[in-house]
């Protein structure tokens, strides 16, 4: 991480650790798995511990976790004065980086969840939710990995500083790793932030409690412009990617009741808009000159909430109407569930918020919002700060 000297007062161009590119890497992997394994569910139902979408969640987890490690090791035992002052004690003998602690406490926390898994389908059966006991043991340890990989990469970018850097690598492993974690944040919360709930202003509260706070951070955070407009970029294309790729694979349920007799992998969502309003937060990042954090705060939950409104209504309204499109992923549907439901490319009357509820609501979605990124300015200037 310290530049070589080559020749009296000449520094050699600091180089991308490999280290960096393997943990992103392995957050990529852990995606992949993620939202194929999900799709693994609504197509074909019960899958194994060793199924192709588990091993590829915990390749990413092993790898991570390995590098980190050996990371940990070396500094700790053969590391310079500078390494371990860049770093961070713990158990009163090891020193390691940050991120690389928070990469081995998401690795092992992973791994526990295998088995934890595996006993809790075969005692309860098929999850019907996300968010299960094992499930939210995964998902913790995975977001910790990715993390892990922000951190790692801000750090050495904030320790090498206006350096010139070599850019073949660095610059895109940031937006990649902040962009896995809103991935994984819209993946947590999937189960509120479908099509069928964009007409009701809880879509809009929950939205404004979980993105303002992670691209406000990214934006704060980020040495180049337009950190939270790359990481939007970035989730949104991954999904759709990942959306696009998924059904050209052959998949039958495996568990009854069959209800739609599927014979291909099933998308997951299309992505939020959230590109959108993360450019405005990356406006304001650059044009704001107030010095309170509260009315920036404001400024930003404002302008998620509206901007977000503008664009996201009249697309759940599209995909209400593109019924089975590609492009969007609208053919997915549940093995279990009655392809011929009424509501399926319908907003059910329960889900449609009333002039009543719009106007007590939406206050609310900016206080939240506006709450929401009041900690991520805290957050981002603090990863705009760490060097260990």
């Amino acid at each position: 991480m310290e530049a070589v000297l080559t020749a009296p007062g000449v520094r050699e161009q600091p180089r991308t650790p490999f280290y960096l590119i393997a943990i992103v890497l392995s957050s990529l992997s852990i995606m992949i798995g993620l939202i194929w394994d999900i799709s693994w569910h609504v197509s074909i139902g019960r899958d194994g511990l060793f199924s192709a979408p588990h091993l590829a969640i915990y390749a990413g987890g092993v790898v991570a976790g390995i590098f980190s490690g050996c990371r940990v090791l070396r500094i700790t035992f053969t590391g310079s004065e500078f390494e371990r002052s860049r770093s961070v004690r713990f158990w009163g003998v090891f020193h390691g980086a940050l991120g690389d602690l928070f990469c081995i406490w998401g690795a092992i926390a992973m791994l526990t969840s295998a088995p934890f898994d595996d006993w809790w389908h075969n005692a309860y059966g098929l999850d019907v939710t996300i968010l299960s006991p094992p499930h939210t043991v995964l998902l913790l340890g995975m977001i910790m990995i990715q993390f892990g990989a922000i951190i790692s990469v801000l750090t050495f970018k904030n320790i090498q500083g206006d350096r010139t850097l070599d850019l073949r690598w660095l610059e895109a492993l940031l937006p990649f790793s902040q962009g896995f974690v809103l991935v994984m944040t819209f993946t947590m919360g999937s189960e509120y932030l479908g099509r069928h709930e964009m007409h009701g202003v809880l879509f809009y509260q929950i939205t404004g409690v979980l993105f303002p706070l992670l691209l406000v951070a990214f934006a704060v955070s980020s040495r180049k412009r337009w950190g939270a407009t790359q990481a939007a970029l970035v989730y949104s294309l991954f999904l759709m990617l990942m959306n696009w790729i998924l059904p050209l694979f052959p998949a039958t349920p495996r568990l009854g009741p069959i209800l739609n007799p599927i014979t291909h992998f099933q998308p997951f969502e299309f992505p939020l808009l959230l590109v959108v309003p993360a450019l405005a937060i990356d406006v304001l990042t650059l044009r704001s000159k107030t010095r309170n954090a509260w009315i920036l705060a404001l400024r930003y939950g404002m302008a998620f909430v509206f901007l977000f409104f503008i664009v996201q209504w009249p697309l759940g309204s599209l995909l209400m109407a593109s019924k089975g499109h590609y492009f969007f992923g609208t053919s997915q549907w549940y093995f279990g569930s009655d392809p011929n439901w009424e509501y399926r490319y319908a907003y059910p009357p329960w889900t449609i918020s009333s002039a009543k509820d719009w106007l007590i609501g939406i206050p609310i979605a900016v206080i939240l919002a506006s709450l929401s990124a009041r900690a991520g300015l805290l957050w981002g200037s603090w990863m705009k700060k760490i060097v260990r």
